[in-house]
């Protein structure tokens, strides 16, 4: 590996999408479910990503419209071409910057980003600007540092193989995607009341270790960038690792979880 750091890469929805969004989707499922909001809601999606969110919401909580913004143009792109139901936008803007006016949306969401944007106070205020009084503010986050095992077991192995790689950890350098930390920073927002934290846990089952594996290649997000970054003997070595440190059954198969810290809030 180099001695600099590699840098998180977020450009490709379909490598993304083969790496956590398969995850993150079932994730989405709970959460939506979980916040309650009437037919008919403006949903504006902050960080929409690959669209997971925003097409689980289209899914499940029949929505009048979904605007989504994420900063990736590539992201946008493929949210895009996935998702055509014309209830559904989507823009390239700054999170710490939404071009929406305010007071209308009736609910702000944020799924797997806030930890990734610079300021994320900044975000979570331009979300409650953009909601209406009674609305809904909320968001949720991998907790890197505990059972988002996939990450977990990757990081463990890396790091000891190369003591560097344990500052690109995602559970050392995100600290706000602990529970505690996630609601102080709705707690923190004047123009939120009613704040509420809860675990979601999903199963993530891989057919073979290869399934597991490949993605860590596509390049997108922390992991997969450093392994990007490594040579080729450097590369096969994390790969033996995991592949001997995995909890493999018998039938080749890999069961792991993946839990995310959720947060709730209403607009005063």
């Amino acid at each position: 590996m180099s001695d600099s750091k590699p840098a998180d890469v977020w450009a490709r929805g379909d490598a993304y999408e083969r790496y956590v969004g398969r995850w993150s989707r079932r994730v989405a499922i709970e959460f939506v479910d979980w916040l309650g909001m009437p037919a008919a809601a403006a949903w504006l999606d902050v960080g929409s990503g690959s669209g997971a969110l925003a097409e689980t919401v289209l899914e499940r909580a029949l929505p009048s419209r979904v605007h989504g913004i994420d900063m990736s143009p590539g992201f946008v792109e493929h949210a895009k071409s996935r998702i055509t139901d014309a209830r559904a936008t989507f823009v390239t803007a700054d999170a710490e910057q939404i071009p929406v006016s305010d007071a209308s949306f009736d609910a702000a969401v944020s799924g797997l980003v806030l930890n990734f944007v610079p300021h994320p106070e900044r975000a979570v205020l331009e979300m409650a600007r953009a909601v209406r009084p009674g609305g809904c503010v909320a968001a949720y986050v991998w907790d890197y540092a505990g059972q988002m095992q996939l990450m977990r077991h990757f990081w463990d192995a890396a790091a000891a193989l190369d003591p560097k790689a344990a500052e690109l950890d995602e559970g050392r350098r995100f600290p706000l995607c602990q529970k505690d930390r996630f609601a102080e920073l709705f707690q923190k927002n004047e123009r939120l009341t009613d704040v509420e934290a809860r675990a979601i846990d999903v199963a993530t089952r891989f057919s073979d270790f290869d399934d597991y594996w490949t993605p860590f290649l596509g390049g997108q997000g922390p992991a997969p960038s450093y392994v990007a970054s490594l040579d080729e003997r450097a590369e096969a070595a994390l790969r033996e690792r995991l592949r001997a440190a995995l909890p493999v059954r018998a039938d080749g198969s890999i069961e792991l979880s993946a839990r995310a810290w959720a947060v709730r809030a209403q607009r005063r």
